[in-house]
């Protein structure tokens, strides 16, 4: 498995994700995301929203403020609960999560109420200077407060919401009173939560300022059980058949009652073999009625729901499938990684599931200081982008023009081979030959084949990663040793899969 720090580092390289803040020194757990990562992200949010809110009949979008009533958080908990147990170090002065630290003991059975004591008891050592000199425990609310409104006073506190379900929820009576929906039903939302962290850490995976994709499911308290089962399938068939992730990286992990949130009965973490280890990926939680009772309670305002077909009325209980977009991306990320060796030199191949590789296709003139060549490059650009990104989404995402020297076709599409899955070639020889007129029909017949496919055909002639089919002899032809021919050909498989 890969490094994390060889993950980051690609990452920065290939303009998926920086350091945010960057040219200041950046900012501890603050990530900002390049053209790849954007595209990557966008990719993921996309399909989660086809996956979960346009292809079921049961579920609508909201999309709520990010600053709420104060009320909001004083109902749901947040303001009372929501922290983490912060030490500091008499030391160096370090700050650290003490149930973090209480981990790291063994052979001593540690209580969830840590206190400094016990961690010095424990032998428990600073992570920073190595001492055993710890100073009284204490909650630390991890919301982010501001002040809205042109005076800064205990009036006009307010707070960077930590999650999106509160939106949700205080959304829950507006949708119930205007579009009526059958229960059982879900409310989605996609959108950024804040969380001041004690220390932020594993690259995006623990940040200050994150993304999150939640579902509120409502339904009947008696019916909680079975609909728990069904979204937790559902769930994995997401992350396994549609985002693609291997499904023996990930496990499920039934949470103690100790260890789960304050509003949850069952909670089901799915957890990934992520560079750092076996942690979250994403999590689904009965929340029962705990989040529309306290809203009744602080807003005095009924959230019973009347059951259109047997007329019976009760407050829902809900369960919630949560999902963070930056776990999930480092999932993405750390499963496409991967490292072999050409000619004794080591190569980084990124193995993107097609769907979402940021490029997909390259056209490229072998030569760049000849214009005719330059000008049918781009041509056969322009008519990719006006025909084929609109009628074969399922094979063309974007078409990328880049001109590449014919000596250094190998290396430049070599180094490309993490993030292009398919690219063309045209050389003078099939210019001069107008080869190229019809190439939207030939690209409409060519046969984007896999290197599995190769390896059961020609195992024994494959020697290196680009092949070019011959649709007339069925002859797979080795790119370089081509190249090395003269043949210029009209189409490069760049295969991103290592053959074995």
């Amino acid at each position: 498995m890969a490094k994390l720090e060889d993950i980051v580092s690609l990452c920065k390289r290939r303009g998926f994700i920086f350091q945010g803040s960057d040219v200041y020194g950046g900012m501890a757990g603050t990530w900002d995301f390049g053209p790849l990562g954007v595209s990557l992200k966008k990719k993921l949010k996309d399909l989660w929203w086809q996956y979960w809110v346009e292809n079921r009949n049961d579920m609508y979008g909201v999309d709520a403020a990010i600053i709420m009533n104060p009320r909001t958080w004083v109902a749901s908990g947040h303001a009372a609960t929501f922290s983490d147990p912060l030490v500091e170090c008499k030391s160096c002065h370090g700050r650290f999560r003490a149930d973090k630290l209480a981990k790291t003991a063994e052979g001593h059975d540690l209580s969830t109420e840590i206190t400094g004591e016990e961690l010095i008891k424990a032998g428990i050592k600073c992570p920073t200077c190595g001492k055993i000199e710890w100073g009284e425990v204490k909650p630390f609310n991890m919301m982010f407060q501001t002040h809205v409104g042109a005076v800064a006073d205990n009036s006009s506190i307010a707070y960077l919401r930590p999650e999106t379900a509160q939106g949700i929820f205080t959304n829950y009576k507006n949708v119930v009173d205007t579009i009526y929906p059958d229960m059982p039903f879900g409310l989605a939302q996609q959108g950024k939560a804040f969380r001041n962290e004690i220390s932020p850490r594993d690259f995006i995976f623990r940040c200050r300022e994150l993304e999150q994709m939640e579902i509120e499911y409502f339904v009947n308290p008696k019916d909680w059980e079975r609909i728990f089962d069904e979204l937790l399938a559902d769930v994995h068939d997401f992350l396994e058949n549609v985002v693609k992730l291997p499904a023996d990286k990930i496990h499920e992990y039934d949470v103690p009652a100790a260890d789960r949130a304050h509003y949850s009965k069952r909670t089901i973490d799915l957890e990934f073999d992520y560079p750092i280890g076996c942690e979250e990926l994403m999590g689904i939680a009965y929340r029962t009625d705990f989040d529309l009772g306290n809203i009744e309670r602080e807003s005095k305002k009924s959230m019973a729901y009347r059951d259109k077909r047997t007329g019976e009325t009760f407050v829902p209980h809900v369960i919630e499938p949560s999902f963070g977009v930056e776990r999930l991306i480092m999932a993405v990320l750390s499963s496409a990684y991967h490292e072999d060796e050409t000619n004794g030199e080591k190569r980084i191949v990124l193995q993107l599931p097609e769907h979402l590789a940021p490029y997909r296709f390259c056209v490229s003139p072998l030569l760049k200081n000849k214009p005719e060549l330059v000008e049918k490059a781009k041509a056969v650009y322009a008519k990719l982008r006006e025909k084929y990104l609109q009628e074969m989404e399922h094979l063309l995402e974007k078409a990328v023009y880049k001109t590449v020297e014919n000596k250094e076709i190998k290396i430049r599409f070599t180094k490309k081979g993490n993030k292009h899955l398919y690219s063309d070639t045209f050389g003078r020889a099939n210019f001069e030959k107008e080869e190229l007129k019809n190439i939207d029909k030939k690209l409409q017949k060519a046969d984007f084949i896999k290197s599995s496919e190769i390896s059961k055909q020609r195992k024994d002639n494959i020697t290196k990663f680009y092949y070019f089919k011959d649709e007339k002899k069925q002859i797979y032809y080795n790119v370089a040793e081509e190249n090395k021919k003269g043949n210029f050909l009209r189409f490069l498989y760049s295969i991103t899969n290592k053959i074995k």
